[in-house]
């Protein structure tokens, strides 16, 4: 059915909602209790909690996606057009709701469309293209990338994208449809300094009347249009009402003094027979296109990598053609301990653990936490043999480490995106791997959970592991790594010790 333009009267008109008491079920557990909120036009809500609070829950359940517990009278209902409407159905279609789970979804199917394919999907409510677009639909598609500033993209394939542009084009998908409520969740995630800024000016400019409601986990992340404040705790309303200093402050009230660690990680000196890994004019190719441009460098134990640079600088794929998922171009070389010619990539892989957006899409949702971890024990996605002994102590363990032994027999699909991203730390580390390879690994989760993560990581380097981060703010590791890369458009500016004092673009903060 093609999507037709609305009449004035009604595109003028925008959805308030409305929650009394709500409270929300989920894999037997209340997740949600007791919530009352009112969205009002107008209104840009910021939405805060630490992980696992029912943030994305509580989205999901305005949006329409999910539930509420029954109850005896309404706990969420809709105007639309001066008109209550107790159910989502007629109503859902006009709300836009925007989260990682779309993101993993495209890459969890090999859905590699153009970006203007893509982004026009939203004018019709499908996942991927099912008719061709009109010359009213790319002119309504051009404006909207040269709303958010990403004409440059219209032509790319979206999984030959990075993670920001990625984010950036499904905000264009979720906005072509002229939503009447957007619900955005974690959207600043993932993006680099010029993007995160881009958006951030977009979200500061909106005068109209739309509601927005925004999950955010940093200060930083607070566009200047937010109105008001919702924040949730272990499921429960802690506070709602008017943005003030005074509310910021309660969210954040010590981010200039979060407990730092005392110094950077020093790293022995070394010999080439330690190595673990070494690229040598390394160029990859995605989709015939050039992602990695003549990069050589080499990693030893006890060092810690930032790899830093902007979205589309080919962090991700610098990481996975570490990992051997990306094959190198003739004229280059990737040497690997345990792996070579006649030698299995398996053993490799079997002592490098491993932590990744695209890691993340490939688990089934009703995968069981102490089975996502394990799994790392063979370096598989999922059990494919029965574990041993060894297999269940060592993912005991870990689990008991990072404080996830109460979650191990909850699936995947009960706990909250930053949650899983714990998870799967967890199963990068639980072979007590020489070499860990972790893609962003403080975006989506908590301050507490991001004090939990970078503890473990300083452990490891101190026993002798390697670890690479990906990072758009290099200032995130500059207090602890050793090492750097930092990439621009697929090519190395700069590859080696941790340069003191200097300041570099490509990183919010960094």
């Amino acid at each position: 059915m093609r999507w037709k333009e609305p009449d004035l009267a009604v595109r003028e008109q925008y959805l308030e909602a409305s929650l009394e008491r709500l409270s929300l079920m989920r894999g037997g557990r209340r997740v949600l209790s007791n919530v009352s909120w009112h969205i009002r036009p107008g209104e840009r809500w910021l939405l805060v909690g630490a992980n696992g609070s029912g943030k994305t829950q509580l989205l999901k359940v305005v949006a329409g996606i999910v539930r509420a517990a029954p109850a005896r009278q309404p706990t969420l209902q809709y105007r639309l057009a001066s008109a209550w409407h107790r159910v989502p159905y007629g109503i859902r279609d006009h709300i836009a709701y925007l989260g990682p789970e779309r993101q993993d979804k495209y890459q969890r199917y090999a859905w590699n469309h153009r970006v203007e394919d893509l982004v026009g999907t939203g004018l019709y409510g499908t996942d991927i293209p099912l008719d061709p677009l009109t010359a009213a639909d790319r002119a309504r598609i051009a404006a909207t990338l040269r709303r958010l500033r990403i004409t440059h993209l219209a032509g790319r394939r979206f999984l030959e994208l990075s993670h920001g542009e990625r984010r950036m084009t499904l905000l264009a998908r979720a906005l072509i449809g002229r939503p009447r409520m957007l619900l955005l969740d974690e959207v600043l995630t993932g993006l680099d300094q010029d993007n995160h800024a881009r958006l951030l000016r977009w979200l500061g400019s909106l005068k109209g009347r739309l509601p927005i409601v925004m999950t955010v986990h940093e200060a930083a992340d607070v566009p200047a249009s937010a109105t008001h404040l919702l924040q949730l705790a272990h499921g429960r309303r802690v506070f709602a009402g008017r943005l003030s200093r005074a509310a910021l402050r309660r969210v954040w009230p010590g981010a200039a003094g979060l407990r730092q660690p005392a110094g950077r990680t020093r790293a022995a000196p070394v010999q080439d027979r330690d190595l673990l890994v070494r690229l040598n004019n390394a160029s990859v190719y995605l989709e015939d296109q050039p992602a990695l441009r003549d990069v050589s460098l080499a990693i030893h134990p006890g060092e810690l990598w930032v790899v830093h640079g902007g979205n589309g600088a080919g962090k991700t794929t610098l990481l996975r053609t570490l990992y051997g998922d990306h094959g190198v171009a003739v004229g280059g070389s990737a040497e690997r301990r345990g792996s070579g010619p006649g030698l299995p990539l398996e053993r490799f892989r079997r002592r490098t653990g491993i932590a990744a957006p695209h890691v993340h899409a490939r688990y089934p949702r009703d995968t069981r936490v102490r089975d996502v971890v394990l799994s790392g024990r063979h370096a598989s996605i999922g059990l494919h043999r029965a574990p041993s002994g060894a297999d269940r102590r060592a993912t005991d363990r870990t689990l008991k480490k990072l404080g996830l032994s109460r979650w191990a027999q909850r699936p995947l699909r009960e706990l909250s995106y930053g949650q899983t991203r714990r998870v799967l730390f967890a199963r990068a580390i639980v072979s007590a791997p020489a070499l860990v390879l972790l893609d962003e690994p403080n975006d989506s989760i908590d301050a507490r959970s991001q004090a939990i993560i970078r503890e473990q990581i300083l452990a490891l380097v101190g026993a002798g592991t390697a670890v690479v981060v990906t990072a758009h703010a290099r200032a995130e590791w500059s207090a602890v790594a050793t090492h750097e890369a930092q990439l621009d458009r697929g090519r190395l500016r700069y590859a080696g010790p941790l340069r003191a004092g200097v300041s570099l673009s490509g990183g919010r903060g960094g």
